[in-house]
């Protein structure tokens, strides 16, 4: 079977449509494997389009999984996420997924979760039931609107035994993870840039630049001392220092030309970051979280990247001084 013919073949089974004694039929969405049954929450962000694609065209790498159903609902109030709502709807009950009426129905439909909404203040209202259900789930970035959101969802992931995780893609992407696997050696600094958009009701830097936060921290690793912020309408500079002295900045866009990327500094070279590529390294990390159990990013990165963003608020009111993440 050719590529054209398999992608073919693939939207047919997705959208409902199997073979019943010898006939095709609408309306019948084929069996997934038990345990492998993915529900969505959210759809007011592309992310849940394009996961769903990524998952439910029966790669190898997805390991059997298939999005089948989706609760829609996310934000109440941001302008940017409702005007895209319906259309993701449409776009992912195009490919075969069920749109459900309540998360208490979509629990019944699947074994693991990807929480998509948009709005971060959302998200713990919306993990409690997951939480309670003893499903796997992923929390698209944020994980909430501020530090002390991620600190309730964390702990009561922690109530409940449930294991979750979340994360940019920025991540995993493949010139991220060549760095952290030691391609320029011992890492001593990073730069990176990325488009830093403000949200009233979100932490500054994890509505949009939370990106470049992940991106530098990736690469940096765990450590940072002290966050000092240098904001101008539409320009931020945030310089960390780490305990061992290392400097890490992020340049926040909201004017001009933009990009996520940067460059990482080594004891045996300079490398770029960057720019962004795909979200299929994500997925799959994802899909092997839902197998395994095991998060690839252990809630105290999350936490620190949190105290990070909230230091470099505090710095802004501030002035630009230097705060302390403790």
């Amino acid at each position: 079977m050719n590529r054209r013919n398999f992608l073919q073949s693939t939207v047919l089974c997705t959208g409902g449509l199997m073979a019943v004694g010898g006939e095709m039929v609408w309306g019948q969405t084929p069996l997934t494997e038990a345990g492998k049954r993915v529900g969505i929450i959210g759809l007011d962000t592309s992310h849940s389009e394009v996961f769903t694609k990524i998952i439910n065209a029966n790669h190898p790498e997805m390991k059997g999984y298939k999005v089948v159903a989706a609760y829609p609902h996310g934000t109440k109030d941001i302008a940017s996420a409702l005007k895209i709502k319906d259309e993701i709807t449409r776009a992912v009950q195009n490919q075969g997924v069920e749109i459900v009426s309540s998360i208490d129905e979509l629990l019944t439909k699947v074994d693991v979760i990807l929480l998509e909404s948009n709005d971060g203040r959302s998200h713990l209202e919306q993990a409690l039931p997951v939480l309670k259900a003893g499903k796997r789930m992923f929390i698209d970035k944020p994980v909430a609107a501020n530090l002390q959101g991620a600190i309730a969802i964390f702990n009561a992931a922690k109530q409940y035994n449930t294991p979750i995780f979340s994360s940019s893609a920025l991540r995993f992407d493949a010139s991220v993870q060549k760095i952290v696997s030691g391609s320029i050696g011992k890492i001593t600094g990073a730069d990176v840039y990325a488009p830093a958009k403000l949200d009233k009701n979100h932490s500054d830097l994890a509505w949009y630049a939370i990106h470049g936060v992940e991106m530098l921290f990736t690469v940096m690793g765990p450590g940072c001392r002290r966050v000092s912020r240098t904001y101008q309408e539409g320009t931020d500079l945030v310089v960390g220092v780490w305990d061992d002295g290392r400097i890490g900045t992020l340049r926040g866009i909201r004017a001009g030309a933009a990009n996520i990327a940067g460059t990482a500094f080594g004891e045996k070279g300079i490398a770029l970051l960057g720019p962004f590529t795909s979200y299929e390294p994500l997925v799959g990390e994802i899909i092997s979280f839902f197998d395994s159990g095991k998060s690839p990013v252990s809630p105290a990165q999350t936490l620190e990247i949190f105290r990070f963003i909230q230091a470099a608020d505090r710095s802004k009111n501030k002035g630009g001084k230097a705060v302390s993440l403790n």
